[in-house]
């Protein structure tokens, strides 16, 4: 089954996704720091990323730079409020490879997910 790694400081969106994407047949795990996501990309390896942007302390932008430092081929799906075109220009270029702004449309995320994972579900 594939594995979702969720990373967000909101606790109640992290227990709404993963509990979404469990309907759907993924195994998630979700943390709230920036330090937790870097250790859990490599102790988990999962197979996308749910990453926000704005986390207390080190934010979503210090994941991507980690990952894209260690040429990690995760692909990750900015799911972020604050979402704006330098936002997601900055993410792209640091390996981001989607961008969806909250409050998310959950088909939207749906699809991006199993788009990039291959993963073909019905919605």
């Amino acid at each position: 089954m594939p594995k979702i790694l969720i990373v967000d400081d909101d606790v109640h969106l992290c227990a709404a996704l993963s509990e979404e994407f469990q309907h759907w047949g993924y195994i998630t795990f979700a943390v709230h720091t920036a330090d937790d996501a870097l250790e859990k990309a490599i102790s988990f390896i999962p197979d996308i990323i749910l990453l926000d942007l704005k986390m207390p302390g080190k934010g979503g932008f210090d994941v991507l730079r980690s990952l894209n430092s260690a040429g990690s081929t995760i692909p990750i799906i900015v799911l972020t409020a604050y979402a704006d075109v330098r936002s997601a220009i900055d993410a792209a270029k640091l390996g981001a490879s989607d961008f969806i702004s909250k409050p998310y449309n959950v088909e939207e995320l749906i699809t991006a997910v199993n788009r990039l994972t291959g993963i073909k579900t019905l919605l």
